[in-house]
């Protein structure tokens, strides 16, 4: 497989000040689609001045990361589609590395590791195969998929999990491979601070944890198994309140209300405020 039979789908959100560092080290004869859930014109403009075989589709709200990376995968040409965070950072000599083990592989989806997580390969081999790989750098075989990618219930958080599980239930191989991927985490938006993203992350980590285990396991077992994490946010929301701490207890009240929300049935329906997000 080579570089140019992949397409890398990237999802941003207020990205602007990390996106040019994740794509300038990948190749520039693989096709790149970028997912821009802020409706950014001038990013679409400069990137696509910038960039040979890239597109930047503008949405007009904020779609979450597995609705768009749907969007990006289904306008993809390419048989192999790279799941890319702009906050990730997967060198063009890395990559290739990481083609050459899986193109004789049989797999849906490969993953590189972690530069932190590379003890897992002590053994010398270059392929593990796990139960899931993390979202944040992953490769999807469309052929195997057959257009069942990410649920779009999820707005963020346990996408990646919940495709994997179903990718396994269905007999299908998840690669981890010896090849090195950096993540920086909570810069995916480029903003590591602000509090109202914070305060997005903790509703939909909860509410999203909770329609995880109620989709697989049923109501009851995803009920009993979040319980406690209800009953902590929602002790700790009171305790912050009664000590003034207005940003923990603004964290707090939000994982308690995903939770309740995600209880109730009701959609992954909380958006962070644009006009508080500098």
């Amino acid at each position: 497989m080579e570089t140019k039979d992949i397409t890398f789908v990237i999802v941003t959100f207020k990205s602007e000040n990390i996106i040019f560092d994740c794509i300038d080290l990948l190749p520039g004869d693989s096709k790149k689609i970028i997912i821009e859930n802020s409706n950014n014109l001038d990013l679409k403009i400069s990137l696509e001045k910038k960039y040979e075989n890239l597109s930047c589709l503008l949405m007009r709200e904020n779609l979450g990361y597995g609705k768009g990376n749907n969007i990006g995968i289904n306008q993809s040409q390419t048989e192999n589609v790279f799941i890319l965070n702009p906050d990730a950072r997967f060198k063009n000599s890395d990559l290739k590395k990481f083609l050459n083990i899986v193109k004789n592989e049989n797999y849906a989806i490969a993953a590189p590791t972690l530069l932190k997580d590379k003890e897992i390969f002590k053994n010398k081999y270059n392929i593990k195969e796990v139960e899931f790989v993390k979202g944040f750098g992953m490769l999807l075989n469309k052929k195997y998929l057959r257009n069942n990618y990410f649920d779009e219930n999820f707005f963020l958080y346990h996408e990646e999990i919940d495709l994997c599980k179903r990718v396994k239930n269905d007999g299908g191989r998840i690669l981890l491979v010896n090849t090195p991927i950096i993540h920086y985490g909570t810069l995916s938006h480029g903003e590591r601070n602000n509090l109202e993203m914070e305060k997005s992350r903790n509703w939909h980590w909860m509410w999203s944890k909770f329609y995880y285990k109620k989709k697989h396991y049923g109501y009851l077992i995803g009920l009993c198994s979040t319980l406690p994490n209800f009953l902590s946010s929602l002790l700790k929301f009171l305790f912050y309140s009664l000590t003034k701490n207005i940003d923990k207890k603004n964290i707090y009240e939000m994982r308690f209300l995903g939770l309740l929300n995600s209880y109730l049935l009701k959609k992954s329906h909380h958006r962070p405020n644009f006009e508080k997000i500098k």
